[in-house]
């Protein structure tokens, strides 16, 4: 008897899911694509709630082949999303987490959109329930693109399609030793190897399910979590991309994601402990990959905040952040004929502080905002290099 190797395998990591499991497997046994095609690694981490029993019980009554495997507690998700991938016989795998649900036809959207173009990577529609998913990346589908032609790097949720070959070819698996942002870790690394990464954006592939009783992963944990992940993250996009426009475009997610809001609204409830603890952490991010290229990248009142923690000013940072979180409407001053907007958050022209201009200047969109505002344009500025051509022209040679 041949064995055909499926389409895809779904790895499903579940701890204490119930009841949400029962929607998720529902949507699983619901897919389009025929049930030989696929297969399913569900791996329960050592839950008390009935979780493996209701996976032993769908192994039991669905068509597709299951394997149900039942470890104890990891005490994170990597460590189940591991122990599937490692057992997966699929062309592609995707990663199901145990409390959401995949939207109708995904599993054969996907792969017919990754086998169509021999791409390695497959983004689906993301919609919430009860919590709000990335939106920017979902304007248009897109057949073929990659990391730095879109807004992909903004979704680095493991809730994708992965050609299999490629995360083996590559020795791919999710860091177990952070507790949260393992999975951007390993979907940046996954885009950056990729030959190619598809976007499905006017279909609903996953929906993201906002647990009543908060238990999720990302909502939990101390802060210091917070800069493990955005210093690993940092760490790989510094390993894999060269210094220059490419790393700073990629370097502004972990940034604006996982660092800002360190210093956002929460930093006002912080002990001074915490504060300084804060900023030693920081120090020596913003040492190894704040430049200008990202702080460009910016809105004002983020690169007013990550310029502050880079002089290693907290004196200054508080009114700073007071004033975002009061979502004041700092005032626009137009100047060079309307090109350049600042907007004067605190400290603007401050002699006694001595900001630079730079950090309070407006980025296009933010500018746009703004009556009498004119964009730089390919067009404008060859106006300009075409009448300063005529100028030295016109201006009689030197005696």
């Amino acid at each position: 008897m041949t064995v055909t190797q499926p389409d895809v395998t779904v790895v499903i990591g579940a701890y204490e899911a119930m009841p949400y499991l029962v929607e998720c497997l529902a949507s699983v046994e619901a897919q389009t694509i025929d049930p030989g095609r696929i297969e399913v690694i569900a791996v329960d981490d050592g839950s008390t709630d009935g979780t493996g029993e209701c996976l032993e019980e769908f192994a039991d009554r669905v068509s597709m082949p299951v394997t149900v495997i039942r470890q104890a507690n990891s005490g994170g998700p990597s460590g189940p999303r591991n122990v599937g991938l490692s057992k997966a016989a699929g062309r592609y795998v995707f990663f199901l987490d145990a409390d959401d649900r995949l939207g109708p036809e995904a599993l054969e959207r996907m792969v017919d959109m990754a086998d169509r173009n021999g791409t390695d990577v497959v983004l689906g529609r993301v919609e919430g329930i009860n919590r709000k998913p990335p939106q920017s990346m979902w304007g248009k589908t897109l057949e073929r693109t990659d990391v730095f032609s879109s807004n992909i790097k903004f979704t680095l949720s493991a809730q994708k399609l992965f050609r299999r070959e490629l995360l083996e070819r590559h020795g791919m698996r999710f860091d177990e030793s952070l507790w949260t942002g393992e999975d951007a870790l390993f979907t940046m690394e996954a885009y950056l190897r990729a030959d190619g990464v598809s976007v499905i954006a006017d279909h609903t592939c996953y929906y993201l399910v906002g647990r009543d009783d908060g238990k999720h992963v990302t909502k939990s944990g101390g802060y210091t979590l917070r800069f493990d992940s955005a210093r690993a993250l940092m760490n790989l996009i510094a390993d894999m991309v060269p210094p220059g426009e490419r790393r700073d475009s990629l370097m502004h997610r972990p940034f604006v994601v996982t660092l800002l809001p360190q210093f956002g609204p929460k930093y006002l409830k912080d002990s001074e402990k915490v504060r300084r603890h804060k900023f030693e952490l920081a120090k020596p991010l913003m040492e190894q990959f704040w430049t200008e290229g990202v702080a460009r990248r910016l809105k004002v009142d983020e690169r007013l905040r990550l310029h502050l923690v880079a002089e290693e000013k907290p004196e200054l940072l508080l009114p700073v952040v007071e004033f975002v979180k009061a979502k004041k409407q700092a005032a626009a001053l137009l100047e060079k004929r309307g090109h350049h907007v600042y907007l004067a958050y605190p400290y603007f022209r401050d002699a006694s502080v001595g900001i630079p201009d730079s950090v309070y200047l407006a980025t296009p969109r933010e500018a746009r905002a703004f009556p009498g505002y004119r964009e730089h344009t390919p067009s404008s500025v060859l106006r300009r290099a075409v009448r300063k051509a005529r100028r030295v022209l016109k201006t009689p040679a030197a005696a």
